[in-house]
Order: C-alpha cells, then sequence, then structure tokens
C-alpha cells in the first residue's frame, strides 16, 4: 500500500475546512450566493413603493400634512411619499400643466368645484371597486356623503370633510364699536350697516370670494349658478348679476374692503386674512378655515351664518375637498391604502384637528370628541346648526366652471378698477360664460 505523504495529507484537510466553513457561512447568510441574490431584491422591491401628493392650503395645514406623512411613512417602511403644495390658487396652475403632459400625482386633493373637469377628461380614477373590496374603507362614513364624490354613478373623489359656508367675526371688536350682537337672521342691509360702523374704527370686511358668494347669493334668490346640465348659466335674467355686484362696489368705494390691489396679491392663506392680520372684522368663509384662522389671528373668533334674505336656502353643506387618484397612477392600491388610513386613523385626524372639515367618519368622530378643544367645539356646533338651517347642495360643477369662475373674477376687477359698468359686466359674464358651458353639449 502506498502512503501519501503527510504534508499533501494535512493540505488536503486544509482544503476540506475552508469548503465546509464557507458552506456553514453560504447557509448562516440565506443559503446560497443565488438565494442571497433573491433575498436582496425582495427586500429592496419592498422599498419601491413611491407616492406623490398634492395639496393646497396655508402654512399650517402643509406642516401637519408633513407631519402626517412622515407618521404613514413610519407605519409602512417600504412607503415613500414626495410631496406637492402651493396656495389654493397657486395650486391649480401647477396643476393644469401636470394634467395636460399626462402627469398628475397618484393622490389629488380635490375641490368639488373641478372634479368634473378632471374625471371628464379621463383623468381620475373610478374608486368603486377599490371601496367596495375594502381597500378603501369607507364603512364608517354616509352613503350621502360618499355619494357627494359620484358623477354618472363613479366615484372619483373620497371627501375628507364636510363642512358649510358661514361668517367669522371678532366679537370684541364689534363689541368696542358698540355692536353688541349679530342677530341670527341677518340681512345684507345688517353687514352693510356693521361694514359702515367698522370703518369708523379703521377695520375691513374681508373680500367675498367671488366663485362662492355669488353663487350663493343666486341661492338666495331661487337661482342657480349652473344649469342642471351644466350646459349654460343656470340664471337668465342678468338683473341677479347688476343687483348682486352693484352692491358689492357700492361697499368697495366706501372703503368697507381693503384695495384690490393688495387683496390680488394674497395667496388666500389665513395667515394673509386681514383678521388675522389686525385690520379687519370679518371675512366670509369656510367652516373646516375657522381653527387655523383663529391660530393665525391669536386670538377668539366667533361664527354665524351668511347674512340674507333666504339664508337657509342659500347655504348649503358640501365637502371641505376630496382625494382624488390619478388615472395614470401606478400605484392606485398604495394611494387607496393611504387615503383610507388618512379618514379612519384617530391618530391621524388627532393631527389634522378638523382642518379639512368635519371628519366624515363616525367612529373618528366618536373618538375625537374627548380631545375638542373649544375652537374645534365651536366649529362643529356651527355645522350641526348648519345641517338644520341649509338647502340640498348643487350638483359637483360642469367641465367649464373652472374658465367660468375665472372669466367672472375678472369682470369683478374689472368692474372694481372701473373699467367696465356693472351693467356690461353682467352682458358680457353671460354671453361669454353661457359660450364656454356650450361647449359640454352633447
Amino acid at each position: 500500500m502506498k502512503r501519501i505523504p503527510i504534508p499533501v495529507l494535512l493540505l488536503v484537510m486544509l482544503l476540506l475546512t475552508i469548503i465546509g466553513c464557507s458552506s456553514s457561512q453560504q447557509s448562516a447568510n440565506g443559503g446560497t450566493g443565488a438565494s442571497r441574490t433573491i433575498e436582496t431584491a425582495k427586500t429592496e422591491s419592498k422599498h419601491d413603493i413611491k407616492l406623490r401628493i398634492a395639496w393646497w392650503g396655508g402654512q399650517a395645514r402643509h406642516d401637519y400634512t408633513l407631519k402626517l406623512i412622515e407618521l404613514y411613512q413610519q407605519q409602512n417602511p417600504g412607503v415613500k411619499i414626495d410631496t406637492e403644495y402651493a396656495g389654493f390658487d397657486d395650486y391649480w396652475k401647477k396643476l393644469a400643466p401636470q394634467a395636460a403632459a399626462n402627469q398628475l400625482p397618484d393622490i389629488i386633493q380635490m375641490d368639488i368645484s373641478y372634479l368634473n373637469q378632471y374625471s371628464s377628461k379621463n383623468q381620475l380614477e373610478d374608486l368603486t371597486e377599490l371601496t367596495s373590496n375594502g381597500t378603501l374603507d369607507v364603512r364608517s362614513a354616509s352613503a350621502e356623503t360618499i355619494d357627494s364624490g359620484r358623477i354618472g354613478g363613479k366615484l372619483y373623489g373620497i371627501p375628507l370633510g364636510v363642512n358649510a359656508m358661514g361668517a367669522t367675526f371678532d366679537a370684541a371688536l364689534l363689541k368696542q364699536a358698540g355692536i353688541a350682537s349679530i342677530p341670527v337672521n341677518w340681512t345684507w342691509s345688517d353687514l352693510e350697516q356693521i361694514a359702515r360702523q367698522m370703518k369708523g374704527q379703521g377695520k375691513v370686511l374681508d373680500h367675498m370670494r367671488f366663485d362662492q358668494f355669488f353663487p350663493y347669493y343666486l341661492r338666495t334668490q331661487n337661482q342657480h349658478y349652473f344649469s342642471s346640465d351644466g350646459t349654460s348659466l343656470g340664471y337668465s335674467d342678468p338683473q341677479y348679476f347688476i343687483d348682486y355686484f352693484t352692491m358689492y362696489l357700492k361697499w368697495y368705494d366706501a372703503g368697507y374692503m381693503r384695495n384690490w390691489d393688495k387683496e390680488s396679491l394674497t395667496k388666500l392663506t389665513p395667515e394673509e386674512n386681514p383678521v388675522a392680520l389686525g385690520d379687519g372684522f370679518m371675512t366670509m368663509a369656510w367652516s373646516n378655515q375657522f381653527v387655523t384662522l383663529q391660530e393665525a389671528a391669536k386670538k377668539s373668533l366667533s361664527m354665524i351664518g351668511l347674512p340674507g334674505p333666504n339664508g337657509k336656502q342659500g347655504l348649503y353643506l358640501k365637502p371641505t375637498m376630496l382625494f382624488s387618484i390619478s388615472k395614470s397612477s401606478k400605484q392606485k392600491t398604495e394611494a387607496a391604502k393611504f387615503i383610507s388610513w388618512f379618514i379612519n386613523d384617530l391618530e391621524a385626524n388627532k393631527l389634522i384637528n378638523g382642518d379639512r372639515g368635519i371628519p366624515i367618519s363616525a367612529a373618528v368622530k366618536e373618538g375625537l370628541k374627548p380631545t375638542l378643544t373649544e375652537a374645534d367645539q365651536k366649529v362643529y356646533d356651527y355645522v350641526a346648526w348648519a345641517q338644520l338651517n341649509s338647502s340640498v347642495m348643487d350638483p359637483p360643477d360642469p367641465p367649464g366652471a373652472a374658465e367660468v369662475s375665472k372669466l367672472l373674477r375678472d369682470m369683478q376687477e374689472q368692474i372694481l378698477y372701473r373699467k367696465l359698468s356693472v351693467e356690461k359686466a353682467a352682458a358680457r359674464f353671460m354671453n361669454d360664460a353661457n359660450t364656454i358651458l356650450a361647449k359640454n353639449k352633447k
């Protein structure tokens, strides 16, 4: 028998030891090199969910929404959310070119006045299936609330809250001027008298947003901004326009409102509001804006219904805003999961603090009761009052509504700058608006 030299034997044993150690190390690390590659790919894929979200608002809304998104990412470590936000007018200016380029964010904060415009161009996803299968949980919301995001039987937006228009005012300033209170059933004449007294104190009435309060005025006159089929204005007599803007111009010329040059430069944020700046006594605003406006003003404020006559006929509840998912999104399911969390998570809604309206989830509303501040309670009480003192909301604005409202703003500016008489503006607005809306005829 031939003997193997000891040095060779030692070398063989050393090689076997190295191979054994290598195999053990591979096993400890999860298998072969190929297995490790697969496992790494799986890990990376878990972190490959990216969403874009866009919203409008003031600084306070931006701040807490960023905190919300950070919280969601912590709870869902595989998700990364990029954010885009701006003031109301700038928001829609930025969104328009993204829509034209088919590059809308996955999640879009949507206003009811734009819902029809974007859905009619097939830019929004129908959320019916996502709500039906529970990915987007709306079980704790009323059917009526959810249906406010439907057009033609398709669900294009999930309301984030409900609210109502109202007059927010500084009661302490009014008392200093000798105005103890405002009657519940007050009128435009009452407001004019109050504005006259407050002008003597150096305080102004905030401008009433053209595309919200002219439609309100029309409703008080049993008229509507748009026809039921969306192919024309909802009124045919220009006298309604003339009456409203003649009143408005009279107040402006009397100095009851701040100069339009200054007003037109604002981004409509709470921090820029005359009431917050200390030179205003009242603003006409949505109820969800009350808390942030009071925070910006750093003083106690009060709320009352809008002036009439026929305020109950003019007032209505509406979604504060909605979340929509873009048709072009490649992450529709993940976007739906975020929206579901946003409307149903109690801790998230503690951060929202009613800024996006009274929550639509009955469970969340109940859970928030112990946390409500005095300001929050004022909003809850006002919306409860408005629910009993309002009428049914008009259908979502038709396609072309944004263009009509831009036209209305232009008419208002030309009236205030004395470039156009109220009568000529009324005729031009009616003609041009009807031309825009007639495009919707089938």
